[in-house]
């Protein structure tokens, strides 16, 4: 493994483009800086995190499962309810719409967990200190 230090972010960042100039992959290079570098994700390329989707089907999975509790309740246990339809869609969206809430939040939650590899204990504790330096780690072939 190669291990590049920098003192200051320019250099840092030009030898970042070098070595991704110079055909090595992304996945590859290790980075540890002392503060968040913003031009990363430009010079990387970085991917919409895939966390959306688990919000997506969770806020999906609490629509549904808000209108089937309050249907599947009422037919259930029938009320006099004078012709009126025994399920009726408007009062359930309030219902709906709250589970649709809850479920989304907790499946982010979920996914953020999942896709951050969480918990990683033995990654938080560095071999090297690096607490003013920038680092490039490079993975070389085994």
């Amino acid at each position: 493994m190669e291990r590049f230090v920098f003192d200051n972010e320019h250099d840092f960042l030009e030898k970042l483009k070098g070595l991704l100039g110079s055909g090595v992959r992304e996945k590859d290079i290790e980075i540890r800086a002392p503060h968040p570098v913003h031009h990363l994700e430009e010079i990387l390329g970085s991917k919409p995190s895939k966390v959306r989707r688990f919000a997506l089907v969770g806020g999906l999975l609490g629509a549904f499962t808000g209108y089937a509790f309050t249907s599947f309740t009422s037919l259930d246990w029938p009320l006099i309810i004078a012709g009126k339809p025994t399920v009726s869609i408007p009062p359930y969206t309030v219902i709906a719409f709250e589970l649709m809430v809850l479920f989304g939040a907790l499946t982010s939650f979920l996914g953020f967990v999942i896709t951050s590899r969480l918990p990683g204990v033995r990654t938080i504790i560095s071999d090297d200190e690096f607490v003013d330096s920038f680092e490039i780690h490079v993975k070389g072939k085994e």
